[in-house]
């Protein structure tokens, strides 16, 4: 019997190990880039050193970002900057440094990554590059040392599970709502160790910024990345951003898939993610009315323009709740500044809002926003295990840009569709 066709998953890594790849094989596969963030950096600098790493094994496809605990909170994170600001110089690697932004805003936003590539990352949510049609995926620190120095890395192909969403989403629904959604129909660890599909006409009518919300939580099934065809917005929007000739990939017609999933998402209502796991999910009418302490719009997830255009939009001209602490971070440099070029900033801090440094903020929980005990917060991360934000003792809901704003000036969780 001869073999199918392939997904997205097993053409890449067949093209970048020179194998005819299926899922379940084991390749060594070349990558194209390698970034590493300042959480785990500093294990991976250890490991290249106890590796006897003479040298990267290209230094221009090489990245590290200081954007977890950005600017140092204290002396102990400090002296881990300073390792990784000593071996980027030693190896001249890139190093985006405090306030240049969060890792994975960074990559596809400064031409690091395009359709076809092979891209590792440690940290887990390296998979929201799959929304520009590359294998994108989180390592361990141990191999992120070995990927420096070999440029190479072995792979178990994944199976992949394919989402096929019709229809289009509704006014004041929203990607993040899509995913949310999706999450609590496959679980936290549906697609353990698979790849995940997306597509249908729901997704094609996305922006490019709105699928990468939708890459970036396929870690949240369980999936190793998050892959969606490459189309002529993912192309225009690569082409502005990178000056590498992009290779796409779309998975064939005959490819051989662990599952399909179909959905109509026509009449899809505003997601909430319900403390301590992310598939804990309802619908805004079941959660509606929940006092908040506070409000967190960014992270990696929801940190774009698009997302503080949105939270703009509702929050222009009125101001938060009394009781609630509205805090802002940017994905970027460039996104913070062109918020402040086109008044999206001046609008969310005159609403109340307090901006915080272009990084991962109050998500990681180490220096920005840490909540008090027994506090409720409702964040556009990506995570709201016990303890993410900081404190074990608090509660965090996941919604949408929108839902957040929206629940920010009532003081409790609210339908964003009665203000957008």
């Amino acid at each position: 019997m001869g073999k199918t066709g392939k997904t997205i998953a097993e053409k890449i890594l067949s093209s970048h190990s020179g194998q005819d790849a299926y899922a379940n094989d084991l390749v060594v596969a070349r990558v194209d880039f390698v970034m590493g963030q300042d959480g785990t950096s500093p294990l991976a600098i250890k490991a290249f050193n106890e590796m006897n790493g003479q040298r990267v094994f290209d230094d221009s496809k090489i990245a590290l970002v200081i954007d977890h605990s950005a600017p140092s909170p204290n002396e102990g994170v400090s002296n881990l900057h300073r390792m990784m600001r000593e071996f980027a110089s030693l190896h001249n690697v890139k190093l985006y440094d405090i306030g240049e932004g969060v890792c994975h805003q960074l990559m596809p936003e400064r031409g690091h990554v395009v359709p076809g590539d092979l891209v590792v990352g440690a940290d887990s949510h390296t998979c929201t590059y799959g929304a520009l049609g590359a294998f994108s995926t989180g390592v361990g620190s141990t191999d992120l040392a070995a990927a420096m120095i070999s440029g190479h890395l072995w792979f178990k192909v994944p199976e992949t599970i394919k989402f096929i969403c019709h229809g289009r989403l509704p006014k004041g629904v929203y990607s993040k709502d899509l995913i949310l959604y999706l999450i609590g129909q496959v679980t936290a660890d549906g697609a353990t160790y698979m790849a995940a599909e997306y597509t249908g006409e729901a997704i094609s009518e996305l922006s490019v910024e709105s699928r990468f919300t939708i890459s970036n939580m396929a870690i949240e099934m369980g999936a190793k990345a998050g892959l969606m065809n490459v189309d002529e917005k993912v192309i225009r929007w690569v082409r502005t951003h990178s000056n590498r000739e992009p290779k796409p990939v779309c998975a064939d017609e005959d490819a051989n898939y662990a599952r399909v999933l179909e959905y109509d998402v026509s009449d899809l209502l505003p997601q909430v993610s319900r403390p301590h796991s992310v598939d804990n999910v309802a619908p805004i009418t079941e959660v509606a009315g929940i006092k908040i302490d506070q409000a967190v719009i960014g992270t990696c997830t929801n940190g774009r323009l698009e997302d503080l255009r949105v939270a703009a939009g509702i929050l222009r001209g009125r101001k938060i709740h009394p009781r609630v602490r509205l805090i802002v971070a940017p994905a970027s440099k460039r996104v913070y500044l062109e918020a402040i070029r086109e008044g999206i900033l001046q609008d969310l801090i005159e609403a109340g809002a307090a901006v915080v440094t272009p990084g991962c903020g109050p998500c990681v929980g180490t220096h920005n926003g840490v909540p008090a005990d027994g506090e409720t917060v409702i964040s556009t991360a990506n995570r709201n295990f016990k303890g993410r934000m900081g404190n074990n003792k608090a509660q965090i809901y996941l919604a949408s840009p929108a839902t957040v704003a929206a629940s920010s000036l009532c003081g409790e969780i609210a339908d964003p569709r009665e203000f957008v």
